[in-house]
């Protein structure tokens, strides 16, 4: 197993350009799966969960040609089987997201129980309504057996406005007989770019970027070619490596279109960047001072659905409050195994009181010191690389298999911009 050697304190400095958005690549090459004609799309990650997917689309007969590191050629000529590996699934939590394509276009799947972080209860009831909603007729015993003789269009409201299950119910509604609605649906940017991904193949999608769908079913979509957008959970996480080391960083391609809420949950911390065209330009000079509520109340950053603060950003926030003067609390009612993590941070010698699994109060700032971590999750593990790098001291990270789940080259990024960190086998 490898782990990351960080010496900490060293302020990070230079220009970066992230990769495409995990959250995007892994509905897209499942999205592959709808059509016969080749597809190929520009800017894919070259990370542990988006190899993952390209292992169960190529289960199933995709044949995946690498035209050059990051441009995918995809053809799915033929589905060749309606079972999935039940080991490639428990890595990660999007295997789910094969459930819609394959149905749509083969009408029976066999889809294990999916995997992926460990932060909390994460339902799939969700899905199964929509696409029960839609004509699929499902069972469950340890694995889930989905079968359909056609689906159809439906007037589906989401119990929750679940990422996965809309883009799940969005790719089973493409090749539907007539029209689907939905209402409820999520609008993370990676939702919208998997509907405009699909409409770029002939698939009929209205309301791209709201919360109610209109979906004209089509007999079949077409080939065609799509580039990925910038990651911006990795964006944030570079920003956040800006502020914590006290470094100068330009960010290129940024998706500043994606950042406005993020933008106002950070200057609450006193952290500001400057925007130009599309990148972002993060100064050395931040105030780090949380600002209070009109009434001088402890301020709460809460998670939401999109627009609203989303729940994958919480840990790298919290690190920065960390370095920030005054009181924060932070609320995510999300998953709730998000604030577990905290307990490493308080070993370095952040303030931070757990309130409940939901909530955490900090308290800063707090000099960090160097520690022998572990990588719980993707985003946890990212966040405690932050504080590695803010810390005095050296530090080890084990198990970062999960942090390069969600991040590419983490460590050659970093290198990049004057950071000291090497890997080694334990």
């Amino acid at each position: 197993m490898e782990e990351f050697i960080i010496e900490g304190g060293v302020p990070l400095n230079g220009e970066i350009t992230p990769s495409g958005n995990k959250n995007a690549a892994l509905p897209l090459l499942a999205a592959c799966l709808l059509t016969d004609e080749p597809v190929i799309l520009h800017n894919v990650p070259q990370i542990r969960d988006v190899f993952a997917m390209r292992r169960l689309v190529e289960s199933l007969g995709a044949v995946v040609e690498e035209l050059d590191l990051h441009t995918w050629r995809i053809t799915t000529k033929e589905l060749t089987a309606s079972h999935l590996d039940p080991d490639l699934c428990r890595r990660i939590r999007a295997s789910i997201l094969i459930a819609g394509p394959v149905l749509a276009r083969a009408g029976a799947l066999k889809l294990p129980p999916p995997g992926g972080d460990v932060i909390g209860r994460r339902r799939l009831d969700t899905h199964i309504l929509a696409l029960r909603a839609l004509g699929a007729e499902i069972t469950y015993d340890r694995v889930f057996d989905i079968k359909a003789a056609g689906l159809h269009g439906a007037d589906i409201l989401l119990d929750e406005a679940s990422v996965t299950a809309t883009e799940n119910a969005v790719m089973a509604a493409v090749l539907a007989k007539g029209i689907t609605h939905i209402r409820n649906a999520a609008s993370e940017p990676h939702v919208q770019e998997l509907c405009n991904f699909l409409n770029t193949l002939g698939a009929k999608i209205e309301g791209i970027g709201s919360n109610a769908l209109t979906i004209k079913g089509v007999s079949g979509l077409m080939g065609g070619e799509f580039t990925i957008g910038s990651d911006l959970l990795e964006v944030v996480s570079y920003i956040g490596a800006a502020v914590v080391t006290g470094g100068t960083v330009r960010i290129n391609n940024a998706g500043v279109q994606h950042l406005e809420m993020v933008a106002q949950v950070f200057r609450r911390l006193g952290v500001h960047w400057t925007v130009d065209g599309d990148d972002i330009l993060v100064p050395s000079n931040q105030s780090l001072s949380v600002l209070s509520d009109l009434d001088g109340a402890v301020p709460e950053i809460k998670t939401n659905v999109w627009p609203a603060f989303p729940t994958d950003l919480t840990s790298i926030a919290i690190t920065v409050a960390t370095q920030a003067t005054g009181s924060v609390l932070f609320h995510d009612w999300m998953f709730s195994g998000r604030m577990y993590f905290t307990d490493k941070l308080v070993g370095m010698g952040a303030r931070i009181i757990l309130c409940d699994p939901y909530r955490c109060l900090v308290q800063g700032p707090t000099p960090l010191y160097s520690e022998k971590l572990e990588s719980p999750d993707i985003r946890a593990g990212m966040a405690l690389l932050l504080a590695a790098l803010a810390a005095k001291g050296t530090s080890k990270i084990r198990n970062i298999i999960q942090i390069e789940r969600g991040y590419e080259k983490v460590d050659e990024k970093l290198k990049a911009l004057g950071a000291r960190i090497s890997r080694d086998r334990e």
